[in-house]
């Protein structure tokens, strides 16, 4: 099985599942997607059936749902050798081991979807939209495009929160997952393939799934089409409100194959809460490894029925450890919360603060005892990320060097010079390195040091003359 966060599909494998569901979204709200009839009814007792729009939604909430674009730098590695097998250039190579020089890094692009909260500028989107990402730039419906720093990512959940300097921008509103219901229609906005403002409808096939190595999260599956690109954007009940994150898809070629999945919006805020305030997501643990119990585990350890979490192991010095429990344990409830699936305790106890006593109900030998656990804090995976990092060299982002005279004759040029390097503004309008750059705006560019003083005394979007192979155009390219 396959789940998708990025362009490319990941392999899941099989893990102990969890995060118990709460219940999800209803319809008591009056609906913002209308309906119309399919086709006309052919008689009094086979009425039309009726399919909804989502026109008003559209028109109302799209306005707060935006396209996050990134830079992320890559580490520099050895050059593969230029040479084939069979060459004695590349036999000399390989026999003496002769190291290659490394090759340059290559910024890597992304794209995503996300949607604004407050009117300030604070967006939700996913950890994986962003993280890592040294340059992040949020783009409006109206076209505006605003540099956002990232206040803090939790890859536990996929949920991340950036920050742009606004005011006076539209939010979406927050539904209320726990009315859900399997069969509603919902509505996804976002960036497929970077296609912005794109629109997908379907239903909720499932609530609370547990997904493999997904510990935090109940997700809610629909058949809504996710693709990569749509990856932090909203997913709307038939009221226009929020009431997930789109983050995963079921794929085995990394394109949408009917299955999808978000974040609920009720765990995504309260994560938002914690990376607004401390940077970080305070998780408890009490340091057990657990399984689900089948009908034959429960008739080995005299259980009524399948149910509870077994703990299969106990870490030394763990809470769990501390308060007495051990392997074969089944824990049955904490604090007066049935614990009906196993997937439920992590997310139960994930969500307890740091220094709480819980009171759990244990089955062992036979028996049902009460025992009392002090929840431990877990390490956080990664606290806030870094702010976006300058770009660096110089406010293009380029590190050029002058033509020698074979490549002046061998191009049929007489000035420019060559790109080595290249982040930042220039990477992400399509600068790549050995492109040749002749002129910067209207002045014709003769070395390093000339562009670097027309760089410096330049603002905003600038036309950049580069000639590539036989190809000569200009690049717009924004600067800060």
């Amino acid at each position: 099985m396959l789940f998708n966060k990025r362009a490319s599909a990941i392999a899941v494998a099989g893990a102990f599942a969890a995060a118990a569901a709460l219940g999800y979204l209803g319809a008591e709200h009056a609906p913002i997607a209308k309906s119309h009839a399919a086709a006309p009814a052919t008689s009094a007792t086979q009425p039309g059936r009726l399919l909804p729009d989502f026109s008003e939604l559209v028109e109302s909430q799209g306005p707060a749902v935006v396209n996050i674009s990134t830079t992320q730098r890559t580490a520099a590695g050895p050059r593969e050798l230029p040479f084939k097998p069979g060459d004695p250039m590349y036999e000399y190579f390989r026999r003496f081991q002769i190291p290659m020089p490394d090759a340059q890094p290559t910024p890597r692009q992304g794209v995503g979807s996300g949607f604004i909260i407050t009117p300030d500028g604070t967006i939700l989107t996913n950890a994986h939209v962003v993280a890592d990402a040294s340059e992040v730039t949020v783009r409006l419906t109206d076209k505006r495009e605003l540099k956002a720093k990232v206040i803090g990512v939790d890859r536990r959940t996929d949920v991340a929160v950036v920050k742009v300097e606004a005011t006076g921008l539209p939010t979406v509103k927050i539904g209320d997952p726990s009315k859900l219901k399997v069969g509603q229609w919902v509505a996804a906005i976002g960036s497929p393939f970077g296609l912005e403002n794109t629109v997908t409808a379907g239903i909720v096939s499932a609530k609370h799934r547990a997904l493999p190595s997904e510990n935090y999260v109940p997700f809610i599956q629909t058949d809504v089409a996710v693709n990569p690109g749509n990856s932090g954007g909203p997913l709307f009940n038939m009221a226009g409100e929020v009431i997930g994150i789109n983050s995963q898809i079921y794929s085995r070629t990394g394109g949408y194959m009917g299955l999808s999945f978000a974040i609920p919006i009720d765990t995504a805020m309260k994560i938002k809460d914690d990376l607004v305030a401390y940077g970080k997501v305070n998780r408890g643990r009490i340091g057990v490894t657990i399984q689900g119990v089948t009908k034959d585990l429960a008739d080995s350890f005299g259980l009524a029925k399948p149910q509870g979490a077994l703990v299969s192991a106990v870490e030394p010095g763990s809470p769990a450890e501390k308060a007495g429990l051990k392997a074969g344990d089944v824990i049955l409830s904490v604090d007066g919360k049935s614990v009906d699936q196993s997937n439920e305790l992590p997310r139960i106890v994930g969500e307890t603060k740091p220094g709480t006593a819980l009171g759990m109900k244990v089955w062992r030998q036979g028996a049902t005892r009460d025992m009392r656990v002090t929840v431990g804090d877990m390490p956080a995976e990664k606290v806030a990320a870094a702010p976006a990092a300058e770009v660096k060299p110089g406010k293009l982002g380029v590190v050029v060097r002058p033509l020698s005279p074979e490549e002046r004759k061998s191009r049929g040029i007489d000035g420019g010079v060559v790109v080595d390097q290249v982040d930042g503004p220039a990477a992400k309008a399509g600068i790549q390195r050995g492109d040749v750059i002749l002129a910067y705006g209207n002045e014709k560019v003769e070395n390093a040091e000339q562009l670097h003083k027309l760089v410096d005394k330049s603002k905003g979007s600038v036309a950049v003359l580069v000639k590539r192979d036989e190809a000569t155009i200009y690049v717009p390219v924004k600067i800060g």
